[in-house]
């Protein structure tokens, strides 16, 4: 592999090496659909189980599993669009046809655009914990949420969940185990003991916390018993702790 084709950030390679131009693809899912719900099949021109990482950031871990998962397709999502186009340009360069990324809302996609039980994992590395009392609401691991995410994985998919913030992972912890059977995962990701997205090398290169947990859907529970289940659980209110806020501010790009 010649220098010039390695990226890092942090000093932690991006995983693939740019190939040459002849062999770029587009990765980019430009808009959703005017009416209905994604077509796996056609978005990908083949069929095969889907992965979706939901605040995917600058793409790092979706460029490493799609690399080293080919059999399977990637389809990541975020708010911000300055982190999508590093991303996108990433998947284009390394000529990934099993991986997708998009602008958009993580709530809104489960929600209005992917078809219940047709996704195989489903991940969500750091979701913001939004520090300020006015912004609580905004959280995204909420009962409701986690319903959504029962019922868009097929039977047994994975959900696998990730925060730096103490705060977060307590609630996490107490409301995950309704829709799911959660495993704690201890220490670093074995794929990439350095970390799997940007904000992990961060928190951990600052001495942070990080919480590492695969939960696998419950088999059993229909979408309208979630659902019930998850009027009953507290929403998100909990101390999110400023100190880590500063971490927030390196994770871009």
């Amino acid at each position: 592999m010649k220098p010039h084709t390695i990226e890092r950030e942090f000093g932690v390679p991006i995983p693939g090496e740019i190939v040459e131009p002849s062999q770029w693809t587009k990765t980019a899912l430009k808009s959703m659909p005017a009416e209905g719900r994604l077509n796996w099949e056609t978005l990908f021109g083949r069929s095969a189980p889907v992965v979706i990482d939901l605040g995917c950031g600058n793409g790092r871990y979706l460029l490493g599993s799609a690399l080293t998962r080919p059999d399977l397709n990637h389809l990541g999502i975020d708010l911000l669009p300055v982190v999508i186009r590093y991303a996108r340009r990433r998947g284009n360069q390394r000529g990934l046809k099993n991986l997708k990324f998009a602008v958009g809302e993580s709530r809104e996609l489960l929600d209005r655009y992917v078809e219940p039980g047709s996704v195989a994992e489903i991940h969500c590395y750091h979701p913001q914990p939004y520090y300020d009392l006015a912004k609580v609401h905004r959280r995204l691991i909420t009962p409701a949420f986690l319903a959504l995410v029962h019922r868009t994985l097929i039977p047994g998919g994975l959900f696998v969940l990730q925060t730096d913030n103490p705060g977060y992972w307590d609630y996490m912890k107490r409301v995950v185990p309704v829709f799911f059977d959660l495993e704690e995962h201890q220490g670093p990701w074995p794929d990439a003991p350095k970390g799997r997205t940007r904000r992990e090398i961060i928190a951990m290169r600052k001495g942070l916390p990080v919480f590492r947990g695969i939960a696998k859907a419950k088999p059993g529970l229909s979408a309208i018993e979630a659902l019930e289940l998850a009027e009953q659980l507290p929403p998100p209110v909990f101390n999110a702790d400023r100190r880590y806020r500063e971490a927030d501010l390196l994770d871009l790009g």
